[in-house]
Order: structure tokens, then C-alpha cells, then sequence
């Protein structure tokens, strides 16, 4: 990456964003010798302007930001870094250090609940018991979730049909996970119907 570090007396701004629920968790500042220590170690190193010394995020926690990606701006002096974070990114114990109202991504979130129920079975867990039944009993539950939502829509309150449409997404999930698709899958396939 062409870095400009020049432009802003030596430090670029970097956003770290989750990679998977795609949440912006923090803002922090990078020079060169952070910048090159992140590459080569894949996790997150900045300089601390408080500290004025390279401060690797989790080095007191042990919460680290492990590098997914990194891309620059189009004005080479703003880095975004998407990562997969041990734990709470802010001191707080928060998992972002900008604290809004509600976790905007939760669904990529329980899109992760999901899968990680698949590959560490918890008994007693909705999901496992759905999953011991199989694919026809998954569907079944989509398919009977879908005509509830239509039901709520026309006959029910809005709260209701929050509900109804809520099971239909986490039923509906459970689907692509069983299937081996992701929501990824299919926001790229809805981006290329857009074109």
C-alpha cells in the first residue's frame, strides 16, 4: 500500500471494523513503524499519541484485532482494517467503542451464533435440536414462519409482525447454514440483481 503519511504529519487515521458483522469498533492512529508492525505480526498496532509509543491493541486485555483485510482510501491517507476481535474492543468492556443503540449487524452476529451452535453443539441449544430433526423439519419451520408473517401482516399488529418476520429470519438462517450458504452469499447475489 502507497501510505502518505506525510499528509498528516506522520499519522493516517485507521477504522477498524469487524469483518463479519461489518460494525465499526474503533478509531485509531497509525505511523509507519505501526503500520509495519501490523503487517507483519497481523494484528493490530498503533501509535499511541496519549502514550507517544507503538501500542498493540490487547497487549494489557488480551483483546488483539486480528487482521482480515486492509484497504486505503482513495486519498491515501485513511486506512480501514476489517478484523476478527478476541473479545470487548473498548476499555469499557464494550464490544465497539462507539456506543450505539443497538448492534446495527446483529444479524450477520446471529448469522455467527448459528454456525458456531453447528460446529460446537451446546445441549439443550434451539438450534442443535432443530439441526438433530433435519433439513425437512428446517424447512418446515420456514415455510410455517413465512405464512405466520403473512397473517401478522394482514391481520396483527406491527409488534407481531416484528415477531413472526424475526422467527422467519432466524429460521431462515438456520437454512443457509444447514445448506453450507451464507448471507454473504446472498447480499452479493441481491447486489448483482440491483446492477
Amino acid at each position: 500500500m502507497n501510505i502518505d503519511f506525510n499528509k498528516t504529519d506522520g499519522l493516517v487515521p485507521v477504522v477498524i471494523q469487524d469483518e463479519q458483522t461489518l460494525e465499526v469498533l474503533m478509531l485509531g492512529y497509525m505511523n509507519q513503524e505501526a503500520y509495519d508492525k501490523t503487517v507483519q505480526e497481523n494484528v493490530v498496532t498503533f501509535f499511541s499519541r496519549s502514550k507517544q509509543r507503538l501500542w498493540t491493541k490487547g497487549e494489557t486485555s488480551q483483546n488483539f484485532l486480528h487482521v482480515k483485510s486492509m484497504h486505503i482510501d482513495c486519498d491515501n491517507d485513511t486506512l480501514l482494517i476489517k478484523v476478527k476481535a478476541d473479545g470487548p474492543t473498548c476499555h469499557t468492556g464494550s464490544r465497539s467503542c462507539f456506543q450505539t443503540e443497538y448492534n446495527q449487524n446483529f444479524i450477520n452476529e446471529l448469522e455467527n451464533i448459528i454456525a458456531d451452535r453447528y460446529e460446537n453443539p451446546v445441549e439443550g441449544s434451539y438450534v442443535n435440536k432443530l439441526r438433530n430433526k433435519g433439513l425437512k423439519k428446517i424447512t418446515q419451520k420456514v415455510g410455517e414462519e413465512g405464512v405466520e408473517v403473512v397473517i401478522a401482516a394482514l391481520h396483527e399488529t406491527n409488534k407481531e409482525l416484528i415477531d413472526e418476520s424475526s422467527d422467519l429470519v432466524f429460521h431462515l438462517l438456520v437454512l443457509l447454514r444447514e445448506k453450507g450458504l451464507s448471507l454473504q452469499q446472498i447480499a452479493k447475489n441481491l447486489e448483482e440483481r440491483h446492477k
